[in-house]
């Protein structure tokens, strides 16, 4: 792992994600989550202060170490148990059926294998479980989604692997969620970049 990926990007993910925007988007959906909650891309746990009093039990899952030490001020003062997780998505070290929340947040993005990791969070969710997701991706605009593909290559090797096409939406639905709330639309800022997903999804064979 070179310099820049162990020490320099983990801050500037860090810095980006703390912008406006995103905490607004946060501040939506993340107090939907409830009871054992697994988070997968907890990164530098900027999404911790939005939690509701309805969870228990926080698994923080990320493959970096260093983005887990730059959250350490928001983690001391949890008002609920935090077990930090360094793993890949592909592979959750959490039974199957034990968690009540899965929260992915600007991830599904990242991961290299992102049916695999899907796939992953619904064999460790509960029958009733939800996935309260929040992604960018795939924009339904021909003229953004040029730019996507022409952007594709540089902006995954100058941003830790992040895909500006994944289609969010169907890779969600064919890892066998029934996405029960949905919004799309352009957040604020570059359009390539910000065509997000936010929504709430369930196991499909759960009403």
């Amino acid at each position: 792992m070179s310099l820049y990926a162990k020490y320099l990007l983990p801050r500037l993910i860090d810095l980006a994600m703390s912008s406006k925007a995103t905490t607004a988007e946060r501040t939506r959906l993340i107090p939907l989550a409830s009871g054992v909650v697994l988070e997968i891309g907890a990164g530098s746990a900027l999404n911790l202060p939005f939690y509701g009093p309805g969870v228990r039990k926080l698994y923080a899952l990320d493959p970096s170490q260093e983005l887990w030490r730059l959250g350490r001020g928001r983690v001391r003062n949890a008002p609920f148990p935090i077990e930090f997780l360094r793993s890949s998505a592909e592979s959750i070290p959490v039974r199957e059926d034990t968690v009540d929340t899965v929260v992915s947040t600007w991830t599904l993005c990242t991961i290299p294998d992102p049916t695999a990791a899907l796939a992953e969070m619904r064999r460790v969710l509960k029958p009733q479980g939800t996935l309260v997701f929040i992604e960018h991706g795939w924009s339904p605009d021909p003229r953004v989604r040029a730019w996507q593909e022409r952007l594709n290559p540089l902006w995954k090797r100058v941003a830790g692997g992040c895909h500006l096409d994944r289609q969010i939406e169907q890779l969600i639905g064919r890892a066998g969620f029934q996405i029960s709330t949905l919004e799309r639309g352009y957040g604020e800022g570059l359009k390539p970049f910000v065509y997000l997903y936010r929504g709430l999804a369930r196991p499909a064979n759960q009403t």
